[in-house]
Parts: C-alpha cells; structure tokens; sequence
C-alpha cells in the first residue's frame, strides 16, 4: 500500500513537470489554440450540416468550414483594417497641423470659446490646455506612427498564428468531441459537474461574442453615421475604433464620441456639438442599456457588475481577445462555486438573512389594561 502511495505522488509529479514544460515550449501558440477552439465549436453546427451533405467525409466538412471563415470573416476583416489603417494615417496627419495652428494663433480659438455658454470659467485656463493638446497630439501621433511600424513588422507573425488558427481548426473540428470526453476523463469530477462547465462555457463563449458584436455594430455604427453627418473627417475610421471600444460596457464609445462634440463645440459648431452629444448619449448609449442584459446578461446568467469587471480585467490580462476570455473565466468562477456549495451542502452552514427594518408603529401605545379589565385613560387631565 505505501509503495502504492509513492509510485501515485512520483506519477503525480512527473505528470505535472512535463505538462508545464509542454506548455512553456508552445507558450506562443497558446492563444492561437485557446481561439481556435472557441472558433470551432461555434462554427460546429455548421461543421455537422457539411457532414451531413457530404455524407460523413468530415476532412472536406472541414475544409468547406474553414474556407466560409476565411470568406466572410478573415478577408473582411482584413480589408477594413487596411481601409482604418489609411485613414489612421490620415487622421494622425490633419490633427496634428490643426493644434499646432491653434497655439500659433490662439485668437480664433478664443473668439469661439466666447461663443459657449460657460466660456468664462475656460478661458482663464486656454494656454495650459493647448499646451496639453498640443502634447497629447505629439503623443498620439508618435503612437500612430509607432503603431503603424509595429503592425507592418508584425504581419508575418499574424499570417503565420492565422495559419495555425485555421490548422488547429481543422483538426479541431473533425477530432474536438474526441479531444474534449478525454480532457473531461482526466477531471475528478461527476459527470453532470462536467458537463455543466463544458455547457457553461460554451454557452458564456457564444453569448459574449453574439452580444458583443451585435451591440459593437450598432453602437458604432450610429456614432459614426451620426459623425459623418456633423462632418466629421474620416468617419469610418472612428466607427471601427467604436466598435472595438465597445467591448467596454458602458463607456466604450464615450471615450470618442464625448470629445467630438466638445471639439466641435469650441471649433464653432456648438449646434452640431451638442446635436452629437445628445444623439449618442441618448441613442447610441440606450443600446448598450437595453441590449447588453438581454444579449449578454441573460444567456450568460451574470449581473451587469461580473461582466463589466470580467472584461475590463480580461482586457488588461490577455488584450483585446480579453473581452472573450474574461467572462469566461468568470463564468466559471460563478460555476464552480456553485458546484462547490453544492458538493459541500452537508458540511456548509445554514445562513439566515437579516430580516428588513420593521415598519414603524402608526397605530400609538396599546392600551394598558387596569386591574378591572379596563383600559386607563393616561390622557391629561
């Protein structure tokens, strides 16, 4: 027996060395396969139907699969972000000129600062915040360009991680069920426990990213009609930044939108500035307010507070497929914690809730009965 204990903790210990070193080598690829697998089982509906019209082949079921991601999501994708990176450029270009004119001749910019109501308690402080300007724009236009140098030296590395994208998807799709009985086997978990994380996980996965870009769309796609109808130069370009800022619930799209309008307000269109302001924080943030519950919040079963801080900390941890990733694992915090209340029932204490706050007393002193059985009259005489 104790022979049997240490053959079983040496095993234990060879297992968890070489699974860590397996890890650390493909380090790299980690996230290109966390991705493919989300990938694969949304796109596995669709994987079956190619199965079923090709007669159970499942390597041209997935190739078929594959080929419709590259189509209507990759290139797509692809080609919007070049069309973004040009007017990225642009933008980086025309701002800069604008806030350099404006702390060379600060005498137009005054005049129209006159022009809005509460311009008494701005102009007194007009020099520090050009110079502010004129310093954030230096910086925005040095991120620009840096950005820009970092993207083009990086699009080996995105079209080969695409690559293994598409491999591992591949494999995925036509050995993922396979793959997955055999991860749940080596869990010591019950049965139902397993496949209430698998469904949970699926189910966060799905809803987080159909919530995610429906809202996306729509949010950014308003603010930047509305933008473009105010006249904005290069609309598009902050339409797509909205979207992505979007994933930020609540105030995703206000980080651009809110200083837009302040923007057109003190350049002389205050009418079209507070027109933006209005649109957008009305609108365009009642969209986020009615349809992030519902798309999100419903399927996913979290509060509003669990998903906000699932994405902003799965944004500063893993980037911007954060937004995936964070309510994720914080759905299966939730599920696992349930899971644990439920294994421990017997040995967990019961809780009893603070009943609320009594309601007052209108009703005056009882009575006091006297010795007679009648009550006395205690009014003053």
């Amino acid at each position: 027996m104790k022979r049997e204990i240490i053959n079983k903790s040496v095993l234990i210990l060879v297992v968890i060395f070489i699974s860590a070193l397996f890890l650390s080598m493909i380090r790299s690829f980690l996230m290109a396969i966390f991705l493919a697998g989300l990938f694969s089982a949304l796109m596995y509906p669709l994987f079956r139907r190619f199965k079923t019209w090709y007669k159970g082949r499942t390597s041209l079921a997935s190739l078929s699969t594959l080929l419709l991601v590259i189509v209507f999501i990759l290139l797509p994708l692809t080609g919007l972000m070049g069309i973004v990176t040009t007017q990225a450029i642009k933008v980086g270009k025309s701002i800069k000129p604008w806030v350099q004119h404006q702390i060379a001749e600060p005498g137009e910019l005054v005049s129209r600062l006159k022009t809005i109501p509460f311009a008494d308690q701005i102009l007194p402080y007009r020099e520090p915040i050009l110079q502010k300007a004129g310093e954030l724009v230096g910086v925005i236009t040095n991120l620009l360009v840096n950005g820009l140098q970092a993207a083009a030296i990086e699009t080996v590395n995105f079209i080969f991680m695409a690559f293994v994208l598409l491999y591992t998807m591949y494999f995925f799709l036509i050995d993922g069920k396979d793959l997955i009985v055999k991860i749940l086997h080596y869990l010591p978990l019950e049965d139902h426990d397993e496949q209430r994380i698998l469904e949970r996980f699926t189910s966060v996965t799905r809803a987080t990213l159909k919530g995610t870009a429906v809202i996306g769309v729509l949010q950014g796609g308003l603010a930047g009609l509305a933008m473009a109808v105010v006249g904005i130069p290069s609309a598009l370009f902050w339409t797509v930044i909205m979207i992505v800022l979007s994933i930020i619930p609540g105030i995703g799209t206000v980080l651009i939108w809110l200083p837009a309008a302040v923007i057109l307000a003190i350049s002389g269109h205050l009418a079209k500035g507070v027109l933006l302001a209005v649109f957008c924080g009305v609108v365009v943030g009642s969209v986020d307010n009615l349809l992030r519950p519902r798309l999100v919040g419903k399927d996913t079963q979290m509060h509003e507070l669990l998903i906000f801080f699932g994405t902003l900390g799965g944004i500063l941890m893993f980037g911007i497929v954060g937004f995936i990733i964070g309510p994720i694992i914080a759905a299966l915090f939730t599920t696992i914690w349930d899971i644990y209340a439920v294994s421990f029932n017997d040995v967990l204490p019961a809780v009893k809730l603070f009943s609320p706050d009594p309601s007052p007393d209108t009703s005056g002193p009882e009575p006091v009965e006297s010795a007679e059985g009648q009550d006395e009259d205690h009014s003053p005489k």
